[in-house]
């Protein structure tokens, strides 16, 4: 006869055997990631729009983005009345997509990948312990 205590018993240690092997198996997609995203923005700007250096004069920041405003440097030699500067606003969201206006025309608008641009680099990392996360 099969004590009842005995059973339950059984049961709850593999219950516990069970929970102990998945935590051990899962895989490395069930973990927090963090998405890091670093731009050169002045350089990216010039390689997007050409032409002169880029200054950030203010930015805004808010919980699912970061944006900057920029305005082209004119070289000594231009003056006011034959040029005006560009502005533009580059717009970086937390999950590496990125939008890029300059004079209200849309110069960039897509996800930050490898390749996009040698200005902008995308870096991934394990949440709870920082480790760089490689992608193949």
């Amino acid at each position: 006869m099969i004590d009842q205590d005995d059973l339950l018993a059984e049961l709850e240690s593999l219950t516990d055997d069970d929970n102990d092997n998945d935590n051990d198996n899962a895989s490395g997609w069930d973990k927090a990631i963090i998405c890091r995203v670093e731009v050169d923005l002045p350089g990216w700007l010039t390689q997007l729009a050409g032409g002169n250096e880029w200054e950030v004069y203010a930015e805004d920041e808010d919980e699912a983005y970061i944006s900057f405003n920029l305005r082209e440097k004119l070289a000594q030699s231009v003056t006011k009345k034959s040029k005006t500067a560009k502005t533009a606003e580059v717009t970086l969201y937390r999950n590496g997509y990125a939008v890029v206006d300059v004079d209200g025309q849309a110069l960039f608008d897509g996800t930050l990948t490898s390749g996009t641009s040698d200005c902008a680099h995308l870096s991934y990392y394990h949440a709870d312990s920082g480790e760089l996360v490689t992608l193949n």
